[in-house]
């Protein structure tokens, strides 16, 4: 187990109380698998990559939990750490590719040197002709010319910003990545190939990755396992087959049921009704339960455990979807 997650907690304060980004959230990740987070905005997908990270501002406060992180030598437990030691583990350890990265780059510096610049600042008794090198492998691994090495930003399309950003994620040999919201901006095409570029990648060095998405589309296609996140929790997770074919949580069963398939028999989309609720002052009990169509006096009163309903097949529902069964959320 590369990366183990228990009970994570972390709010963010405001004047008007505390904000549930981050409630109570478990999972586990070995070497060289892939876990996809889905749901809607807001509803705490990056916030949860933040405090794995130790990327939090001021106002974010963590209230419990571990992330037990093992680089070979037996798990640490990231949260308990100081910031300098934190700095070890960032970027060799677990590093990240931060939504609209592309933008990320600096207009004035080559591409080339700022990954050297990261390199180097990881090992800095590294030679400069050594920390070139390997960035030229980096380019050659997620699809760009070496050559490009020492144009600037500008000169590159977004595509290619892109896999510059994902070869700076790469630069120290990390365990985990975690990729969020990758390939927004793009056209479908580029889109399609990058993450096929990152998939590549992670099974050819065997690397853990978390990819972050509102898009299950994209999830479906790089993740092994898919976690669908609600207003701060995660409600269901599985592999990914059985999330798409058994879907248990009836927002799992929405979304799963909101976009066309592009084969097979053509179906009524669903619509999940109403909004997500806010994280200030969220329902008691289930918080899906105001969208629900199965909630009852239970679902509203009373949360529900996350438990184990199959093997590796994890959901938080009183009443999970039965295999067969049809939800409405709509009445005919």
């Amino acid at each position: 187990m590369v990366l183990s997650v228990r009970d994570l907690r972390m709010y963010y304060k405001t004047k008007m109380g505390y904000v549930k980004a981050v409630d109570g959230i478990n999972f586990d990740l070995d070497s060289g698998e892939s876990l996809g987070i889905v749901g809607e905005s807001g509803c705490g997908k990056t916030s949860i990559s933040m405090t794995i990270l130790r990327l939090l501002p001021d106002n974010a406060e963590f209230k419990g939990g571990q992330v037990l992180f093992d680089m070979g030598n037996g798990p640490v437990d990231l949260v308990k750490l100081s910031e300098d030691e934190m700095r070890k583990y960032r970027w060799r350890g677990i590093s990240m590719v931060f939504q609209a990265a592309m933008n990320s780059l600096n207009p004035v510096y080559k591409v080339g040197d700022q990954i050297v610049e990261a390199i180097q600042t990881h090992f800095p008794d590294m030679p400069l002709d050594k920390a070139r090198k390997k960035v030229a492998e980096l380019f050659e691994l997620v699809g760009l010319d070496p050559s490009r090495m020492d144009q600037y930003p500008h000169q590159y399309s977004g595509g290619m910003k892109q896999r510059a950003i994902i070869a700076m994620a790469l630069a120290c040999d990390p365990k985990v990545i975690i990729a969020d919201e990758p390939t927004t901006a793009l056209d479908v095409i580029v889109q399609d190939r990058i993450l096929k570029e990152m998939k590549k990648i992670q099974q050819k060095l065997n690397m853990a990755m978390i990819y972050i998405s509102h898009d299950i589309a994209v999830i479906a296609e790089v993740s092994d396992k898919i976690a669908v996140m609600y207003a701060g929790k995660f409600v269901e997770l599985a592999d990914s087959v059985t999330i798409f074919k058994r879907p248990m949580h009836p927002y799992t069963y929405g979304l799963m049921h909101a976009f066309p398939s592009v084969a097979g028999e053509k179906t009524e989309l669903v619509t999940i009704p109403g909004e997500p609720p806010n994280l200030l002052n969220p329902p008691s009990g289930c918080r899906f339960s105001p969208r629900c169509p199965k909630a009852d006096e239970l679902c509203r009163k009373v949360e529900p455990e996350y438990r184990e309903v199959d093997k590796n097949h994890f959901v938080a529902c009183h009443h999970p979807i039965q295999p067969g069964e049809v939800v409405q959320f709509y009445e005919k």
